[in-house]
């Protein structure tokens, strides 16, 4: 059945798809919202939302047994059930919001099917021949399964089926050891499991060495316990107990085994039909967000690029820009924030200390330890930092944060960037006292005392001083 061409046909009811869905109708745009599975997407059904659920429940039970030294005594009993039902309550709670039939009262047609291009302006879908005047692709990505010897016999765990658990495997290995990974390593442990994290190269390899460390050292004083260097060659079974072989001849063994080795693009979409140029990590875009077909736009984990929710919606707010208001926009991912939720959090924006001398030799880092906080000392939490990244003529050019609610304070650098703020309002600003912000300024401050702490400088001081 063909229909009558549509203003945008959106492909992926995820949040970059929703949030195009959504403002598009808002603003009186006709449009088609496509979606094979869940609406939500990864990030409510299998993703941020229910992550974020089990890691909160874990920081209550940690929160329990970490009080001794503050005078605290508690020993927390956990109901992995309960647990279990907090994470799906919470999903239930934010589903309605993307649900169809929030939608279609948006007046946005939603079409639960398969998508598939069959020319550079039409698709298929659920049987029906869909013409638009633009499309959006937004089908993001899928959890990656190695192919290990053994692994599939082992009935692995990916984020996908994760949370579906209702009772907690008294053993958990995990493959890989990036966010994710150490994210549920963290939360599962702190539950009551024994986790073992293995990972080909080191935790949280693209981020800065020094904040992946703090993050090490807390995970390992819990009791994770992180095999680093060392890959799994092949996997066995008997029973019920799973057994992951490593390349260095140890051997893990565990109830159950969540693979964590990262996520590739979901590309079934017939591209090469619309014209639309990808590789195996995704869809190549412009800084505009649009595809080698000019009528087609790409956004969010689909790209290959950053995947983040808070990216995907950014996105998806410039291609609205771009296709209903004919905004000249672009896309900047070095303005991104990232955050790993594990504890302490670690968030990083624009460049790392390592990438910002890559590309100036004379960029400095300037460190303020969470040690020197008053905030940090009084919560009993004074492992981490905060790190600004200044270009040699004092550009601030990334923020590094370890701490508590790094999420929260890496927004404050992340602003920043995007608005070009200099080092010195960062030095002259005033947080509240006692906060973690405070370390922020502390950083900037370094900078400046550094910077005139010079002979002249001296030399002026005491000159006006006589005077």
């Amino acid at each position: 059945m063909s229909e009558t061409p549509y203003d945008i046909a959106v492909i992926g009811a995820g949040s970059a798809g929703l949030t195009v869905a959504a403002a598009a109708a808002t603003f009186g745009q006709s449009v088609v919202l496509i979606e094979r599975g869940k609406m939500g997407g990864d990030c409510l059904n299998y993703g941020c939302v229910p992550s974020k659920a089990l890691i909160a429940a874990a920081r209550h039970a940690h929160a329990a047994r970490a009080g001794a030294g503050l005078g605290v005594h508690a020993a927390p009993s956990v109901d992995y059930g309960a647990v279990h039902r907090h994470v799906h309550d919470v999903i239930d709670g934010i589903a309605p919001h993307d649900s169809v039939e929030r939608f279609e009262g948006l007046g946005v047609t939603v079409i639960q099917a398969s998508a598939r291009f069959t020319g550079p302006d039409v698709l298929e879908a659920g049987g029906r021949t869909i013409r638009a005047r633009r499309f959006v692709v937004a089908t993001g990505s899928s959890p990656v399964v190695p192919p290990i010897e053994g692994l599939a016999e082992c009935d692995p765990l990916t984020n996908e089926t994760l949370f579906d658990l209702t009772a907690l495997p008294a053993r958990l290995a995990i493959i890989g050891g990036g966010p994710i990974g150490c994210e549920m390593a963290q939360a599962i442990h702190r539950l009551g499991a024994a986790v073992t994290v293995v990972e080909g190269a080191t935790i949280l390899s693209k981020e800065d060495p020094e904040a992946a460390d703090v993050v090490r050292r807390a995970m390992t004083a819990e009791g994770v316990n992180l095999i680093e260097g060392a890959t799994v060659a092949r996997c066995t079974r008997s029973g019920d107990e799973k057994t992951l072989h490593l390349s260095d001849g140890r051997a893990v063994t565990a109830e159950a085994i969540l693979v964590a080795v990262g996520r590739r693009p979901n590309l079934d979409l017939g591209l090469d039909a619309a014209g639309v140029a990808a590789t195996a990590k995704g869809i190549t875009v412009d800084r505009r967000m649009r595809t080698s077909n000019k009528r087609i736009y790409a956004i969010g984990d689909v790209t290959g690029g950053l995947q983040f929710t808070h990216v995907a919606g950014h996105q998806a707010s410039l291609a609205v820009k771009s296709i209903v208001f004919r905004m000249p926009v672009t896309y900047d991912p070095a303005l991104m924030p990232r955050c790993t939720y594990t504890s302490p959090e670690l968030a990083q924006v624009g460049l790392t200390e390592a990438e910002a001398r890559a590309a100036d030799p004379k960029a400095e880092a300037w460190v303020a330890p969470l040690s020197g906080n008053d905030r940090a000392r009084a919560d009993a939490a004074t492992e981490g930092f905060v790190k600004l990244v200044l270009s040699g003529r004092g550009k601030l050019l990334g923020a590094t944060v370890v701490a508590p609610t790094a999420g929260d304070i890496v927004a404050t650098y992340a602003l920043a960037l995007a608005a070009k703020v200099s080092p010195a309002t960062i030095a002259s600003f005033t947080p509240a006292y006692p906060t973690l912000s405070e370390a922020g300024k502390r950083a900037a401050t370094l900078y400046f005392g550094k910077k005139l702490d010079k002979k002249w400088v001296r030399s002026l001081l005491a000159f006006l001083k006589r005077v």
